[in-house]
This record gives C-alpha cells, structure tokens and sequence, in this order.
C-alpha cells in the first residue's frame, strides 16, 4: 500500500540556539570547502571570454528625474537548447540597488533577438556618477531553471555622453553562470537522528550579503523548504535582521522526517531581503540532499554518515531563477517508500 508524505509527521518548529552550544555547533572539513581566495585570484586571470554582444540606448529624462535605458538588441548568442536555439530575455538593475529591477519580453527561438524594450530607473542625475547598469542575459526554460548566458556591466553611465540625448552602446556579452555571481554566503549546520527521524538545520550566519537597498545595505532573514519531488511540503523561517550584510542568527529549524524518507527529501535554503512596502526579494539560494550539486550534496551524504553530530560549512548563495523553478510548487510526494513492519 503506497503511502502520501503528505501523510508523514513532517512538523517542525524553531528553538533558539543557546550561546554555550555555539563551542560544539559542528565540524568543519577543509577538504570539503574550499574558500577562494584573494592571492590566488590575482595569479590565476584568464582572458574574458564572450557570447554575443548586446546593444542599448542611454538617456536621462529631467522632467521625470530617471535614467532611460532602450535595450535593442542582440547579435551572436549562444544556443543553449538542444533544439540549438535559444529563448533570450534580458534583467536590468541598476547597482548597487537590487530590488528595483526590469526584464524584458523573451524571444523564442531567436539568437538575434530585437528587444526595442524601453525601462525608466527614477534617480537623481548627481547620482548617476556612483551607479551602475547591469544587466543579465538568460535562456528562459519553461520546466526547469533558467540558464544564464551571460552579462554586461556598465561602470561609467557617461562613458559616451552626458546623457543629454540618447546615446548608443554596444558591448560584449561575458560569459558568466549563476555560480559566478557573488550574491554572499551562509553558514548553516545538518544533524540527523536516525532513532528520532529528526532533521536540525541550524542557520548560524551569513557574510558578505549583497546590497538589495538602495542604502547599500539588507534586511535579511533565511527561509527553509522541505523539498520533495520538486514540490514544497513545509518551510520556516528565521527572525529578520535589521541593517546588515554579515547577519548572525543561530537559530535552529527542526523537521520530522523518518529513516525510510530522508533519501526522498531535500532542503531548499533562502537568504531573503525583508521589505516593509514592497515585496520581499531574494538575495540568493543555495540546496542540500542527495540530489543537490558539489558541497550541497556532500554536506548531506556526511550529516548522513555522522548521525547525531551537526556538521558545518559555509556555502556560497547561487542567483534565484524566479518563479519558473518547481521549488515555488506545493503539494504532495508521490510513491514515497513505505514504512517497514515489523
């Protein structure tokens, strides 16, 4: 008789971590971690290598005090189907402010897209000489993440003109991967018991968030997603603090799972930036379970492989895709592995 998760006693709850457990929270192996470094950045520079270029129009509007972005178009993408096409859209932030953000219409099939897409970022024009434009070129994927192709970073808004009148642009698309965006990092502990079915994952801190607020700084708070199937079946989350890109928290989430489910199941770990008006944007995303990538798998087959003593690491926080990705699905996990008898 096949048996829901749904069904399963997956509940949990938060428990504050006392200050004296903080000695004792893990063990960190270095051969599973390693931090890069700055001296070995500065030895190891490659050539830039590019994908496509990408044109746009810069103006500023002084009646409405905003800084007028056109995206054109793009030449020379990348097929990243297997069809050998792509669907390319574009994101456009304007740094070091992240929640306040564009995309553009996608266009299937199409490697040489025209966009003709045009954006207003509401900023005082004194201002324009300490921002930046990004913007962030991706192949939209209906059925799983979508795949960044690439990015243009503009540092000098008046590198062509005063912006007085529209000023074309065309640059190189870098290559660039959700891995290679620098969106911080988490600390967080795993601990299993077997006898209990019991599962903590204790968020102990992050470093170097990004900036999400125009005041060069974030609000942040972590959310946890018990992931089964593609679908979410339960989440928690932290207390938000206030001001800061270095968040401490040691705060414990606790899920119930039994022995007979936890190679179903997995963790998805979210550093979100609070907004007391708008919508809560997220800073970044990373996941743990017997189906995630490099550390994210590893940090579990060793919670596994140690029950009863939570493991550490720090883990790099990877570019939200949006909503297109299954983790926003809810729902029930099919065909789990039913409990043994006796």
């Amino acid at each position: 008789m096949e048996k829901n998760v749904s069904s399963v006693d997956f509940s949990m709850e938060t428990l504050p971590v006392r200050q004296s457990s903080a000695v004792s929270i893990g063990r960190i192996k270095p051969e599973l971690y390693k931090q890069k470094s700055v001296d070995s950045e500065e030895g190891n520079k490659e050539p830039v290598e590019t994908c496509g270029k990408l044109s746009f129009a810069l103006s500023y509007d002084y009646e409405e005090q905003a800084l007028v972005v056109r995206i054109l178009k793009a030449l020379d993408l990348p097929a990243k189907d297997f069809t050998g096409t792509s669907d390319p859209y574009v994101k456009i932030y304007l740094l070091p402010e992240r929640k306040k953000k564009f995309q553009t219409r996608v266009h299937r099939k199409n490697l040489n897209p025209v966009f003709d897409e045009l954006f207003l970022f509401p900023v005082e024009y004194e201002q324009l000489c300490n921002r930046k434009l990004h913007f962030s070129v991706y192949d939209f994927d209906r059925f799983t993440s979508h795949d960044m192709i690439g990015e243009v970073v503009v540092d000098n808004l008046f590198e062509l003109s005063d912006l007085s009148r529209e000023a074309v642009v065309w640059k190189d698309i870098l290559v660039s991967t959700t891995e290679s965006v620098d969106l911080g990092e988490i600390m967080y502990s795993l601990c299993y018991l077997p006898t209990a079915g019991r599962m903590t994952l204790t968020v102990i801190k992050c470093r170097n968030l990004k900036a999400m607020d125009i005041t060069g700084s974030s609000d942040p708070y972590v959310k946890v997603s018990l992931i089964c199937d593609g679908r979410r079946l339960k989440k928690r989350k932290t207390t938000t603090k206030k001001s800061t890109l270095n968040p401490v928290y040691n705060e414990a989430i606790i899920f119930d799972i039994p022995p007979e489910n936890v190679e179903q199941v997995s963790l998805s770990i979210m550093v979100m930036d609070y907004d007391r008006v708008g919508h809560n944007e997220v800073i970044g995303v990373c996941r743990t379970g017997p189906d995630a990538e490099g550390l994210g798998r590893d940090h579990w087959n060793e919670m596994l492989a140690y029950p009863r003593k939570p493991i550490t690491h720090w883990h790099s926080l990877c570019e939200w895709p949006g909503r297109a990705s299954s983790f926003e699905s809810q729902g029930s996990c099919p065909s789990p592995k039913p409990p043994q008898t006796p």
